[in-house]
């Protein structure tokens, strides 16, 4: 039983780490179709005084990805009901180009702010209508949700470090003998600590292979069954082939840093 929890002392700290970084690769995954979406979905209103192309507007700012002219007839139709062919014209004749913009990417809000005023430079353009509120609302709270995320995947991570040493200080001290004989034979410093190495290297791959099933079991059986429409639809992102490679090295890049500080600072302190 102590041996279970030895090891499980060590496991689940690792795999906290290694569940935040698999939820950041998902959440990267996912909000990059999400993001797509917002971007397909946002346009902004130019108004020019005269026709303006597609390259005049990328001359004016990187990020102007495309633009469609908005017929002014359909504009005119419906302001001019009930008035004479010749007025209908002259109305017409009167009122500006209207081009609907599109990014290139899900800019920030002051990036948006930015594209106005490259935009509004130009004496061709009247005005430029971005409906910044509504995007600045939406850009606000998907940057939060971000954010958090981070703070939290960090803070976790933090925690589950400190964690994996002590752990790992408690098994030093478990094959404190047999490290002290191999030191009484002349081996070096690494090799007495080959044994912490081969424990810890085991509980890493079995930490990895079961936040890989985890996911797999999210990706495949959950997901489709959740009615969580981002998660339906974003079902391929939430678990890929090359996450266990990133888990993996993740958890043997953790198993070494844990191994040095602990055999080091030990070493420091025995000085």
């Amino acid at each position: 039983m102590k041996f279970i929890k030895n090891h499980l002392m060590f496991i689940l700290p690792l795999m906290a780490i290694l569940l935040g970084i698999e939820f950041f690769l998902v959440f990267d995954r996912t909000t990059d179709s999400y993001e797509k979406g917002l971007k397909e979905g946002y346009s902004m209103l130019v108004v020019a005084k005269k026709t303006i192309t597609l390259e005049e507007l990328k001359q004016l700012n990187p990020h102007i990805d495309s633009s469609e002219n908005i017929k002014r007839e359909s504009i005119v139709a419906q302001i001019a009901k009930g008035v004479s062919k010749s007025s209908a014209e002259e109305i017409l004749q009167a009122l500006p180009y209207f081009y609907s913009v599109r990014l290139d990417s899900y800019v920030s809000t002051s990036d948006l702010e930015k594209i106005k005023k490259d935009l509004e430079k130009d004496e061709n353009i009247k005005s430029v209508e971005t409906f910044g509120s509504s995007y600045s609302s939406s850009y606000r709270l998907f940057s939060f949700i971000k954010f958090t995320l981070r703070i939290f995947i960090v803070f976790t991570g933090v925690i589950s470090l400190f964690l994996i040493i002590k752990q790992m200080e408690i098994w030093k001290y478990a094959h404190k003998e047999r490290m002290q004989i191999m030191e009484i034979f002349g081996a070096p410093l690494m090799l007495r600590s080959g044994v912490l190495f081969k424990v810890a290297l085991l509980d890493a791959l079995i930490a990895t292979i079961m936040t890989g099933a985890l996911f797999l079991y999210l990706k495949f059986q959950w997901a489709g069954q959740s009615g969580i429409d981002i998660m339906v639809q974003n079902q391929e992102a939430l678990f890929r082939i090359t996450d266990i490679a990133i888990l993996l090295a993740t958890a043997v890049a953790i198993v070494i840093f844990a191994v040095y500080t602990v055999v080091f600072s030990s070493a420091g302190a025995q000085e």
